[in-house]
């Protein structure tokens, strides 16, 4: 290729970071001018710009001189100033020799004329991207340590806090303080959102909320406007909730990964939420394979109540309720066995032969992905079927309470609380040996066996004491719910779901099966 203008050295330095360790550009440029020999040459310098990939101004200012026939060599200091990525290096390449440019690196001399020279750049281009992904790694997992301890990660501070400067571990960090007018805000909005009823009987929705503060002219203290938006990300904000054995349950039933160990769930502290290192799921209804760590603040709303909220907000609970005849009270409790989501009310078809509305349940997941995700549970669900089943299950629950009276109830007996905790250090070591199951040999297979028993045996025991505990502290709410069953079908949509939270955790059901866990 021939060319008739003079052609000139580039020198190009670049640096990302200014610190005192890495080499600063202008010492850079300083290597690169002794390779000129005293010919021409112009400088292209990007500072604060990654080399993972070639979006950087001078760079491509470069590139475009040479594509101008301009530069007859490209000079660095080090071959990962220029390019950190093989792909953009080998696209780079490509546009050097098409214009007849040399490639120099000052601290590692490569002859970019032969071919072993070619391949020796190669190599080194190669560990360079494997550096960069080192580097990240290990920023990512620097990131999540912190997490993990309950640092203060940056981003925005929830309505009803304000941050304040505290040491964790030698480090200093924040952590959020509540702004009481505030707070008292946010306390009004959940109870509203879990207590709230309008005058026709129905529960308060987001919107309704909303119109309320603005009716009673309660302003946002920050400025702007109550939105839906911006109560129902109050709403899904675990940082309000105190964080208790209650929340501990919850989130383990939700497969959230939870760093800090269940006795600690003591509920003073309040929580963060962070998307965890594999979770794919940003949804903000999922907390599948998302961290939960105490946080360092206190929390203000109580777990029941915030507990209650987040599974309206997640089970569209408002639409159960405004859709009385195609819902169903089960929604939110019932869940696809195979895949975990919830099950979804299909929109309902009327019998010919009886003229009957039929309504059935199908899992959401598989819905959503046409059956990709999630094959489903594997047979045809009959909502109201469903519904007589866990009604007759229920029954026989409280048949084992008949003949108790006010006089057992108690005061809150610390033994409880104590079980409680038990049975989910319980669950984790059988979780914790389930996963030893696949590498095991036949030794090691027969202590896990009896290891589970044991702790089988135990978690039954502890399960038939807090029956008993729970029972005698629970006269009133008792009374309340053989009422209510006693006279099920004049029994309200909102009572129906009151008596199914008091007594069923999740209901799963995949392949014919149907399993219950029950909170009592």
């Amino acid at each position: 290729m021939m060319y008739n203008i003079a052609r000139y050295d580039a020198l190009y330095g670049r640096q990302s970071v200014d610190k005192k360790d890495s080499i600063s550009v202008e010492s850079q440029l300083d290597f690169c001018k002794y390779e000129t020999h005293g010919q021409p040459y112009q400088t292209y310098t990007d500072k604060g710009f990654s080399g993972k990939n070639t979006n950087r101004p001078d760079f491509e200012r470069m590139m475009r001189d040479i594509r101008a026939g301009r530069i007859k060599r490209v000079i660095v200091y080090k071959l990962d100033r220029i390019s950190r990525s093989i792909l953009d290096f080998a696209n780079m390449m490509e546009v050097f020799q098409e214009y007849d440019v040399e490639f120099v690196s000052s601290t590692e001399k490569f002859d970019t004329s032969t071919p072993i020279g070619r391949a020796m750049l190669n190599i080194c281009i190669v560990f360079a991207q494997l550096e960069r992904e080192t580097i990240q790694k290990r920023v990512t997992d620097a990131y999540y340590s912190r997490n993990k301890k309950g640092f203060f990660m940056g981003g925005r501070v929830p309505y009803g806090f304000k941050l304040e400067p505290i040491v964790i571990d030698g480090i200093r960090t924040s952590f959020y303080l509540p702004i009481e007018e505030e707070m008292q805000q946010i306390e009004l909005i959940y109870q509203l959102y879990a207590e709230g009823v309008k005058e026709n009987g129905e529960p308060y929705s987001v919107s309704d909320i909303r119109n309320y503060l603005l009716e009673h002219d309660i302003p946002q203290l920050r400025g702007g406007y109550w939105t839906v938006s911006s109560i129902s990300s109050i709403l899904a904000n675990p940082s309000y909730a105190i964080a208790d054995l209650s929340l501990y349950e919850f989130f383990h039933s939700q497969g959230a990964n939870i760093t800090n160990p269940v006795e600690l769930w003591e509920g003073g502290n309040g929580c963060y939420l962070y998307q965890g290192t594999v979770s794919k799921d940003k949804s903000r209804n999922s907390f599948k394979d998302k961290e939960v760590v105490l946080a360092p603040h206190v929390g203000r709303v109580s777990s029941y109540i915030w507990i209650k909220c987040r599974l309206r907000c997640m089970n569209s609970r408002q639409m159960a309720t405004t859709n009385k005849g195609k819902s169903s009270w089960l929604v939110g409790k019932v869940k696809c066995g195979n895949c975990g989501k919830g099950l979804q009310i299909s929109p309902s078809r009327v019998s010919k032969k009886t003229g009957k509305s039929i309504r059935y349940m199908n899992c959401s997941y598989k819905y959503i992905t046409k059956g990709l995700g999630c094959s489903g549970t594997g047979s045809r669900i009959y909502a109201n079927e469903l519904e007589n089943y866990v009604l007759k299950q229920i029954k026989g629950k409280l048949a084992e309470f008949e003949g108790l009276n006010e006089q057992n109830a108690t005061q809150t007996n610390p033994k409880l609380n104590e079980n409680k905790i038990r049975l989910a250090q319980i669950d984790k070591e059988i979780d914790d040996l389930v996963e030893k199951v696949s590498g095991a040999n036949s030794v090691l297979m027969r202590y896990i066996n009896e290891k589970v028993e044991q702790l089988d045996a135990e978690r039954r025991a502890l399960s038939e004491e807090n029956l008993s505990m729970t029972v005698n502290q629970s006269s009133d709410t008792l009374n309340m719910i053989f009422n209510h069953v006693s006279t099920w079908e004049e029994t309200s949509f909102e009572d129906k779901q009151k008596v199914l939270d008091a007594f069923v955790k999740v209901i799963k059901i995949a392949n014919g099966n149907i399993e219950m866990t029950w909170n009592i």
